[in-house]
């Protein structure tokens, strides 16, 4: 993601990747926030979820009382180590426990999270020991279960029952069962959308007129201050108007709280110059809305602790106060991820029989890099989809037809494209590579295409599902421009692009139809794409147990489907309304 205050079009575009998304809680980035964590060398934030827990039927292990049962969860790293995350309390004489203690986990929507779970007979000599003390092994095992955390959430209780099962040795098949219930701790429901204007702004430029943009920043306790959003770039224009600003209360904590805004004139090289500040809280925002005045800027004058007031007016043009709702609110009320992948049959990728091709299927069983794109995307995705069945394209090969292709179903088949789960995909790529000529030249245009088609087809008539399509290329696009059209086009849909690059091309182009750096693409008759949509990785930049391409891949996934719906109005099903 582009530095918002150094890149040029990250500062002009960031009203769109900065304003409109609702930071961490909502799944969406922010980038002027991104860029302050980031410098102050902190990670990023996820969904903070808790997870509470029942039990039916335990098994009795005691012999004149029942058993006492203490519930362990650890969650499962990408290396097969096993993190303890907690432990719920002891409850006495109980074989249908409703433990109290919630257990915190921090819901990643990009990575599988394998949860398991342990539960345990504390022997009464350990009763006046805390649980985080007690040694497991002088406990009595009674059975244990797992699942991945994305199967709690997208439940509509959000809620998940198991079997719980024996795994030291034989005997007792009845082991009772777990519930498992995850909610949100941190999930504002409270925002404003909020639209300024400002007018007679001073003018910082020679031969034109300044290029505005507002940087707005929560003031906290220590007298600093933590930007929370910016607008776009308006350029030469000393009366500019931005689209509407979506702030949740955790950005700025309460209506009172004090908020800095600065007006800067945008410079190429970061070095943005202030036209003025104020300091102004959201009940003022919404003072000024109802009295449709507007507030003078000021600026620090020469003189110590004097401030010049200036006659440039910040105006706020409407104010409303909206419910947000998150990630896992929709997905657990119905909505869906339709998973569609599109692999690349350019003769670039190398003869698949050479162990130096990227098409290479190694007897050993070690994964190629399409193979493993496919598996870590779709191992994830799969579970925001029920039905599992995932179209599957080529593109750039020579059929059994003999005809270059540049969208042919992978399955060989001619009329049905889904295939069956990710097992289904990577049999299909398994038949195209045994029969597809790998040709060429690298088009995405008409694959683009094709599932906007079937995201328009489907936003008709279901506004729940949501398509996101994956793209696995090694090449050079041949068709930039029409690339480009395509996906200005579907930027309307519900539809997101992950492209992933492997082999060593110049992805140059790549990073072009990515607009992570806020520069949003335009189409050849100037039309500028709605929202950012596809989202780039290349595979040999990514660090070794650091970080997975995956979890690049679909980190900008959530905030791009909360876009949509939030740009629709479209709501969760069952909260208040459906869509308007």
């Amino acid at each position: 993601m582009g530095g918002c205050f150094s890149d040029i079009q990250g500062g002009k575009q960031a009203v769109i990747g900065g304003g409109t998304q609702q930071g961490v809680s909502g799944g969406g980035h922010n980038d002027a926030v991104d860029f302050f964590f980031k410098t102050k060398g902190l990670d990023p934030l996820y969904t903070q979820t808790e997870l509470s827990f029942s039990a039916s039927k335990l098994r009795d292990c005691d012999f004149m009382s029942k058993s006492d049962p203490m519930l362990v969860v650890y969650e499962k790293k990408r290396d097969g180590s096993f993190v303890e995350l907690g432990r719920t309390e002891v409850i006495m004489n109980n074989l249908d426990p409703i433990w109290i203690a919630k257990i915190p986990v921090a819901y990643q929507f990009e990575i599988v999270q394998p949860l398991y779970f342990q539960v345990y007979d504390v022997d009464t000599k350990y009763h006046n020991v805390p649980p985080k003390m007690l040694k497991l092994k002088d406990q009595d095992y009674l059975g244990e279960a797992n699942c991945v955390l994305s199967e709690i959430v997208t439940t509509k209780s959000r809620s998940k029952t198991l079997n719980l099962h024996n795994n030291r040795g034989p005997g007792f098949k009845n082991c009772g069962t777990i519930t498992v219930h995850a909610e949100e701790t941190v999930a504002p429901r409270n925002a404003i959308e909020v639209a300024f204007r400002c007018a007679r702004l001073d003018n910082k430029d020679f031969f034109s007129k300044s290029d505005p943009f507002l940087r707005i920043s929560r003031i906290i306790e220590t007298g600093g201050h933590v930007p929370i959003c910016k607008t776009g770039v308006v350029n030469n224009n000393l009366n500019p108007t931005w689209p509407p600003l979506c702030l949740s209360t955790q950005q700025y904590v309460s209506k009172e709280n004090p908020l800095l805004i600065e007006c800067f004139d945008f410079n190429s090289n970061g070095d943005h110059i202030l036209i003025g500040k104020l300091q102004k809280s959201v009940a003022d925002f919404e003072r000024l809305n109802k009295e449709k005045v507007g507030e003078n800027f000021i600026l620090p004058s020469r003189r110590k602790g004097r401030q010049k007031v200036l006659k440039g007016q910040l105006f706020v043009d409407s104010f409303v106060e909206k419910q947000l709702y998150s990630f896992i609110d929709y997905i657990s009320s119905g909505f869906e991820l339709n998973f569609m992948v599109a692999v690349d049959f350019t003769a670039s990728n190398g003869n698949p029989r050479s162990p130096e091709s990227l098409h290479y299927v190694d007897p050993s069983g070690r994964l190629n890099a399409y193979q493993q794109a496919i598996m870590e995307v779709g191992e994830v995705l799969q579970f925001y989809d029920s039905d599992r069945r995932f179209p599957a394209w080529g593109f750039g090969g020579k059929t059994l037809d003999g005809v270059v292709s540049h969208c042919f179903n992978l399955n060989g088949s001619p009329n049905g494209v889904e295939v069956e789960g990710v097992g289904g995909i990577m049999a299909a790529y398994t038949y195209a590579l045994n029969n597809v000529s790998l040709c060429g030249p690298t088009l995405f245009g008409q694959v683009i295409n094709r599932a906007a088609e079937l995201a328009a087809q489907s936003a008709s008539s279901d506004y729940r599902k949501y398509f996101v399509l994956l793209i696995i290329t090694d090449g050079v696009l041949t068709d930039l421009q029409e690339t480009t059209d395509s996906i200005v086009r579907a930027s309307d849909l519900p539809l997101s692009i992950l492209i992933v690059g492997v082999g060593n091309a110049d992805f140059k182009q790549m990073e072009i139809l990515d607009a992570d750096n806020g520069n949003f693409l335009k189409s050849s008759n100037g039309r500028i794409a709605t929202r950012d949509i596809v989202q780039f990785v290349p595979m040999r930049e990514m660090h070794a147990g650091q970080i997975s391409v995956v979890q690049s891949l679909l980190e900008e996934l959530p905030g791009q489907f909360l876009t949509h719906m939030r740009g629709r109005n479209i709501k969760p099903t069952g909260a208040n309304a459906d869509a308007d």
